[in-house]
């Protein structure tokens, strides 16, 4: 029986990884011995997901939080929620894919797959993508994903990553998708930068390719708003987003400048206020991480309000730019970790941790997409006055080649 165990786990199906996706005792108990017994016959158990529409395979997927309501900006200089763009700009140290992961995920390794793909045929159908051909947004011949404003003569009206319009005559036609993924910042706005250097641009876009590998071997439609290391406003994003009118929203984010040292993962995610839908989203996100984070054990740093929760600005409306110009459409941001604490650092520039980072975010999307779980984790964030920090907007901003 051990070997047959052992046999499971190697397989990928980890019953501990089930219990958590399948709530019910009973259900937990059927389904790890389903992986067991799978394992001792030497076969895996077959996944069946939901059918995607060729024409709408869309697999390209950050994002900043302009606070003018509360900073008494324009809308041209937004603010972002880690405002540590003045900090020197230096390359992360070198990542080795095969490198062993570190002391503290000793015996944590991720799984190369994501177990709650089992979500859609057990749990639940993922919803229908749109079926009436119309052009929502358009991956360019260099991948760059743009909103399409407008079919004109010689191709697409588009709006770029700075906010410019203009028509792009080939591309990709994106017809809708079920989730959007917004790596934060990019370009000259690194976002915050860790003790070692690293950009927080550069994880949040490599957890947000991994969370979409993961999320379309589930059958998940995906699109990223930044697909390389270019800068895009917060206009270009929620637009991007707004179009598609997906079922999920998620701006993938690495936070700077806790309260302090916290005795538990000091994870964050925040909802739009006025969305019950945005608000399960974030709950879900943040279960999913309080849940495999804890059994990491380093010095965790955070907030006293780390949690799922909502901030207001002055005039009423969400404080973070990403969640107001996205209203609609369900969206979260994500702080799951904070990059200024260095042994927070050190495990996100572990590839075996940023496999794990993804795998705790297509969880989550997966319940959200599948089931009507609710959450957990809902604190009141305390009040916040100060811009959250500079980016997002469209000054001085280049836009990346179309090819």
């Amino acid at each position: 029986m051990a070997v047959c165990v052992l046999g499971a786990v190697v397989n990928g199906w980890s019953p501990g990884i089930v219990t958590r996706v399948f709530r019910p005792p009973i259900l937990s108990i059927l389904f790890a011995v389903l992986f067991i017994a799978a394992a001792c016959t030497g076969e895996r158990p077959t996944l069946i997901v939901s059918p995607v529409a060729d024409d709408a395979a869309a697999a390209d997927g950050g994002t900043e939080g302009d606070a003018t309501s509360a900073g008494g900006t324009t809308d041209d200089e937004p603010f972002e929620e880690t405002g540590t763009n003045g900090e020197r700009e230096v390359e992360p140290a070198d990542s080795d894919e095969s490198a062993s992961p570190p002391a503290t995920l000793a015996g944590r390794t991720p799984q190369s797959t994501v177990p709650p793909s089992l979500a859609l045929t057990l749990g639940g159908e993922l919803p229908a993508l749109p079926t009436d051909g119309v052009a929502r947004a358009l991956r360019t011949p260099s991948g760059v994903v743009v909103d399409v404003i407008d079919e004109v003569d010689g191709g697409y009206l588009v709006l770029t990553p700075c906010a410019n319009e203009v028509v792009v005559s080939n591309g990709e036609i994106i017809t809708g998708a079920h989730v959007v993924l917004d790596a934060g910042h990019g370009g000259s706005e690194p976002g915050a930068v860790g003790p070692r250097g690293s950009k927080e641009s550069q994880i949040n876009l490599a957890i947000a390719e991994r969370v979409e590998a993961l999320l379309t071997d589930a059958g998940v439609t995906v699109v990223q708003t930044r697909t390389a290391d270019y800068r895009i406003s917060i206009l270009a994003r929620t637009a991007i987003a707004n179009s598609i009118e997906p079922n999920a929203f998620v701006s993938i984010h690495h936070n700077a400048a806790p309260d302090g040292p916290i005795g538990k993962p000091g994870a964050e995610t925040y909802y739009q206020h006025r969305d019950p839908e945005s608000r399960r989203l974030a709950g879900l996100v943040y279960e999913e991480a309080l849940a495999e984070f804890s059994n990491i054990d380093i010095e965790w740093a955070g907030d006293t309000d780390a949690g799922a929760k909502f901030r207001q600005g002055e005039s009423g409306d969400d404080y973070y730019g990403v969640l107001r110009r996205s209203a609609g459409v369900p969206a979260t941001l994500t702080e799951l970790l904070y990059l200024s604490n260095p042994p927070e650092e050190e495990l996100l520039l572990t590839p075996a941790f940023q496999q794990l980072e993804a795998e705790v975010l297509s969880r989550a999307i997966l319940r959200f997409l599948t089931t009507q779980d609710p959450g957990s984790g809902y604190v009141d964030a305390y009040p916040r006055t100060a811009p959250a920090g500079g980016g997002g907007g469209t000054s001085n901003c280049e836009d990346p080649s179309f090819g």
